[in-house]
C-alpha cells in the first residue's frame, strides 16, 4: 500500500524538473540583463567588445567605460535586486499579506533618517560614507520594530510586527522631514540619495554591503523550509514540530540584512519587494522552496532592466532606477490588484 508521505516525495520530484527548468530559464535571462546592462547606454558597446573589455582590456574609451563604470553598477544591480526580490517573498510569508514589501519593518525609514543625519551632522557628501550610516540606521530600525512587535503575550506575530513597522517608520519620516524642511543643504544632498539609483556607486561599495547581502540569503535559504509550514497555521506549524519564535526571528534578521544593505547601497528603491514575489508565485506556487529562488532571479531582471531602460530614454542624460520602477511597477500592480485574483498568504 503506498503511503502519504510516498505520494508526497513522488509529487515533489515531478515538480522539481519543471522547477528546475524555469531556474535555468531565469539564469539565462539574467545572462542577457546582465549584457544589456554592461552593453547600453549614452555610448552603446558590442557584445564582443564588451566580453574584450572585460577579459583583455586594452585601454581603449570603451574599455574605460565597461571597466570603470558599468562592470560596478551592474555587480551591484545584480547584488541589490537579489537582496530585494528575497526580502520582498519572505515579508510576505511571514506577515501573510500580499501587499507588504520589505519597508514595512521600518528598514527604509531608518536609513533615511540615518543619512539625513549623516549629512546635517557629520556633513558627509559621498556614497561610500552614506553606507554605513544607512545601514546602521535599517538596522537599529528594524530592530526596535521587532522589539515593540514583541512585546505581546504572543510575541512577534504578522500583526504586531506590521502595526509597529508602520508606526516606527512614521516617526522616522517626520524627524527626516524635520530636518530637511529646517536645511536646504542637507536636501540638496539627499535627494539624490533619496530617489534610488544605481549610478555612481563604485566596487568598494558593493563591497562593502555583499557580504551582509550574502548573510542574508543564507538565512533566507535557511527560512524558506518553515515558511511553508507557517502558511499553514501556526497551530499546525507548532503541531509539526516548527519553532515558530526560532522561524520568525530568522526571517526578520533575513529582511534586515539584505533590505538594509540594498537600501543603504543605493538608496530606496520600490516596488522591487512587492511586485516580484507575485510574478514569481504566479512561476512557482506557494512553495518558498523555490518561490524564494525565483524571486531573487526575477528581482535581479527586474533591476537591471529599471537602470537599462533609465539610460536610454533620456541618453545621454539618466533617469534613476527607483522612477523607472515606479513609473512601471505602480501600474503593473494596479493590474496585478484587479485583474489577477491575488493568492491569499
Amino acid at each position: 500500500m503506498t503511503s502519504t508521505s510516498d505520494v508526497a516525495l513522488r509529487s515533489g520530484r515531478r515538480n522539481r524538473i519543471p522547477g528546475l527548468i524555469g531556474l535555468f530559464a531565469l539564469l539565462a535571462l539574467v545572462g542577457v540583463a546582465v549584457l544589456l546592462s554592461l552593453g547600453l547606454g549614452a555610448q552603446d558597446v558590442a557584445p564582443g567588445e564588451v566580453w574584450r573589455a572585460l577579459v583583455s582590456p586594452d585601454g581603449s574609451d570603451a574599455s574605460a567605460v565597461i571597466r570603470e563604470l558599468r562592470a560596478p553598477r551592474t555587480a551591484l544591480g545584480v547584488a541589490v535586486g537579489l537582496a530585494l526580490g528575497v526580502a520582498g517573498a519572505l515579508i510576505q510569508g511571514h506577515t501573510r499579506n500580499p501587499i507588504a514589501d520589505p519597508g514595512l519593518l521600518g528598514v527604509s525609514a531608518g536609513a533615511s533618517f540615518a543619512v539625513v543625519v549623516a549629512i546635517a551632522v557629520f556633513d558627509v557628501t559621498s556614497f561610500g560614507g552614506y553606507v554605513w550610516f544607512a545601514f546602521a540606521g535599517a538596522l537599529a530600525a528594524s530592530v526596535v520594530v521587532f522589539a515593540v512587535g514583541s512585546g505581546g503575550r504572543h510575541g512577534p506575530t504578522p500583526v504586531t510586527l506590521a502595526l509597529a513597522g508602520m508606526a516606527i517608520g512614521a516617526l522616522l519620516a517626520s524627524f527626516t522631514s524635520a530636518i530637511l524642511v529646517n536645511s536646504p543643504e542637507t536636501l540638496n544632498v539627499f535627494r539624490f540619495w533619496v530617489v534610488g539609483s544605481l549610478a555612481g556607486r563604485d566596487l568598494d561599495t558593493a563591497g562593502q554591503v555583499t557580504p551582509f547581502i550574502a548573510a542574508g540569503l543564507v538565512l533566507a535559504a535557511a527560512n524558506a523550509p518553515a515558511l511553508n509550514a507557517l502558511g499553514l497555521g501556526e497551530d499546525v506549524a507548532r503541531a509539526l514540530g516548527q519553532n515558530i519564535a526560532l522561524a520568525r526571528v530568522v526571517g526578520v534578521l533575513a529582511i534586515m540584512l539584505l533590505t538594509g544593505a540594498a537600501t543603504a547601497a543605493c538608496g530606496p528603491i520600490g516596488f522591487v519587494g512587492l511586485v516580484v514575489p507575485h510574478v514569481a508565485r504566479a512561476l512557482t506556487g506557494p512553495d518558498h522552496r523555490w518561490l524564494v529562488p525565483f524571486s531573487g532571479l526575477l528581482g535581479v531582471v527586474a533591476v537591471l532592466l529599471a537602470d537599462v531602460a533609465g539610460r536610454l530614454v533620456a541618453r545621454p542624460a539618466e533617469v534613476q532606477t527607483g522612477i523607472v520602477l515606479a513609473v512601471a511597477g505602480a501600474p503593473f500592480f494596479i493590474w496585478l490588484v484587479r485583474r489577477v485574483r491575488l493568492v491569499r498568504l
